[in-house]
C-alpha cells in the first residue's frame, strides 16, 4: 500500500513539473519538415467565465517563445490588424484560414491557444487559481499539424496548507479579496505559458535562433 502510494506521488510530481501534457513520444515528423522560422499567434480563445482570461494570457506567450528560439510576431500588433478588418472576436480569428494568415502576417506557423481554465476555485478552507490552456501549431503554408499540447498551473502548487482551521480560513478570504479587486491569474497564467511553450522533451522543438536548433531539429 505504501509503495503503490509513493508511486502515486511520484507520478503526481512529474506531471506538476512537466505541465503539458504531450508525451516525449511525440511525432515530430511534420515539425521537423515544416522547420518554422516565425510564429503569428492568434488572440486565444476563451471558454473560461472570466473575460480577462484572453488578453491576459495573449500578454504571457512571446516570452517562452521567443526564449525557445522563435520570432514572435508582436500581439499587440496581430490583435490590432484582426480588428481593423472586422474580425473583433477569438472564435472569428481561428476560423481564418492558415493560408490567409500567412498572406496578411507572412508567418511560417500559426499558433492556436484555447484556455480551458482561468481564475479563482474557492473551497470551504482554501482557494486557488487556476490557468489550464492546450495549444496547436499549424504550418501556415499547408495547414498541417505540427504540434499540439496542454498544460496547467496553479496557484496553490507552492500553498503552505499548514495552520488551524482559522488560519485557513482567513488564507481563503485574502484570496478571495485579492482576486476580486485585480487579476491573480495574470502570474499563473505566465506560469502556464511557460510549461506549454518553452522547448523542451515532449513539447516544442527549439526554433532556429536557439543554440540546441541544430542538434534537434537539423540545418
Amino acid at each position: 500500500m505504501k509503495q503503490q502510494l509513493y508511486r502515486s506521488l511520484l507520478i503526481g510530481l512529474a506531471l506538476i513539473l512537466g505541465g503539458c501534457a504531450t508525451g516525449s513520444s511525440y511525432d515530430y515528423t511534420a515539425f521537423r519538415q515544416s522547420k518554422p522560422r516565425s510564429i503569428v499567434v492568434l488572440p486565444p480563445l476563451n471558454l473560461s467565465p472570466d473575460i480577462r482570461a484572453t488578453y491576459s494570457m495573449l500578454a504571457t506567450v512571446t516570452r517562452p517563445l521567443a526564449e525557445s528560439g522563435y520570432y514572435v510576431l508582436p500581439v499587440a500588433l496581430v490583435d490590432q490588424t484582426f480588428r481593423e478588418n472586422g474580425v473583433t472576436e477569438p472564435g472569428e480569428m481561428h476560423q481564418i484560414p492558415p493560408g490567409k494568415l500567412a498572406e496578411i502576417f507572412g508567418a511560417d506557423a500559426a499558433l492556436y491557444i484555447t484556455i480551458e481554465e482561468y481564475g479563482a476555485k474557492y473551497m470551504i478552507v482554501s482557494s486557488e487559481v487556476i490557468v489550464a490552456a492546450s495549444a496547436r501549431l499549424i504550418d501556415t503554408r499547408n495547414g498541417q499539424l505540427l504540434w499540439e499540447g496542454r498544460a496547467r498551473a496553479s496557484s496553490g502548487e507552492n500553498q503552505d496548507s499548514s495552520g488551524g482551521l482559522a488560519t485557513l480560513l482567513v488564507k481563503a478570504l485574502i484570496s478571495q479579496v485579492a482576486n476580486s479587486i485585480g487579476d491573480q491569474g495574470y502570474p499563473v497564467a505566465q506560469r502556464t505559458s511557460f510549461r506549454l511553450l518553452t522547448a523542451r522533451p515532449g513539447g516544442l522543438l527549439p526554433g532556429p535562433r536557439s543554440p540546441e536548433y541544430a542538434k534537434v531539429v537539423g540545418q
